[in-house]
């Protein structure tokens, strides 16, 4: 939870920092105005140089553009579609974190607890789980922790702790599916909202003037637009996460038929 937090703080920051920026830019716009300091401006310049700004102010950067057309839609809904994105990607960034640092090289873990545990040093096997990270090593823990009982609560040791590390591979893909769902269902309502808004100002101006219609239509249309990228952008995350997710279940299920018949043959040479 302490790691959601912190991402999810990281990925807001850069938000703030740009309503900052944008401030101290309407500030400097202003402070420029002033047409004694723009002819000082203007003297102190080269000729290439003002024009290089002048182009600059006309074409924009993409980040300005977003913040344009984020301001042309409908400020709550957009508002909340881009705290979807916030969420999402703090889910999903956390999981690819965990599942990145439970991923290890499964054979040469099964190499080494099979020579210990063939040389009888279960101690020592033991210890390697316990030194590894990861849901295959714990499982192989679970399962050496009952090696002197019979083969059958061996097996449903591992089984069952197999299902519990499952599930925590599996913790928070909900929410992402939930945020994934939740994107485009807001666009949609704002696009409603704003095409409602937009009625209710061609009955207030009793004519149905295409600017009236192609303005309303424009401010709605930009939340579905932006609620699709999201979810779009969030389900490219989601698969990834799920693949990771099975390579995992994969690896969890070889290293414990791999266990199984190491203990098997440990059982039958003693």
């Amino acid at each position: 939870m302490k790691h959601l937090v912190l991402i999810f703080l990281l990925l807001i920051t850069p938000l703030v920092v740009s309503a900052q920026d944008g401030k101290q830019l309407n500030d400097s716009v202003v402070a420029v105005s002033d047409s004694t300091a723009l002819d000082s401006l203007n003297a102190s310049l080269p000729v290439e140089a003002v024009d290089e700004s002048m182009l600059d102010d006309e074409e924009g950067g993409v980040h300005k553009r977003l913040k344009k057309t984020f301001l042309d839609g409908n400020a709550a809904f957009m508002s909340l579609v881009a705290l979807v994105l916030v969420l999402g990607l703090a889910f999903c960034i956390e999981r690819i974190i965990y599942l990145s640092l439970s991923e290890i090289n499964a054979k040469k873990l099964m190499g080494d607890l099979e020579e210990k545990i063939m040389d009888g040093k279960i101690e020592e096997a033991k210890t390697i789980c316990r030194e590894t990270r990861g849901p295959v090593a714990s499982i192989c823990y679970q399962g050496l922790m009952r090696i002197n009982e019979s083969m059958e609560d061996v097996e449903r040791s591992i089984v069952s702790y197999g299902s519990v590390q499952s599930a925590n591979l599996e913790k928070g893909c909900s929410w992402i599916t939930l945020f994934i769902a939740m994107a485009p269902s807001l666009g949609f309502l704002g696009t409603v909202i704003g095409m409602v808004l937009a009625f209710d100002r061609i009955q207030e101006m009793g004519d149905i003037s295409p600017t009236i219609v192609a303005s309303g239509m424009k401010v709605a249309l930009i939340t579905t637009i932006f609620g699709i990228i999201v979810a779009l952008i969030l389900q490219i995350f989601y698969n990834y996460i799920l693949s990771k997710i099975e390579h995992l279940t994969s690896q969890m299920e070889e290293s414990a038929i791999s266990l199984l018949d190491i203990i098997m043959k440990y059982k039958l040479t003693r």
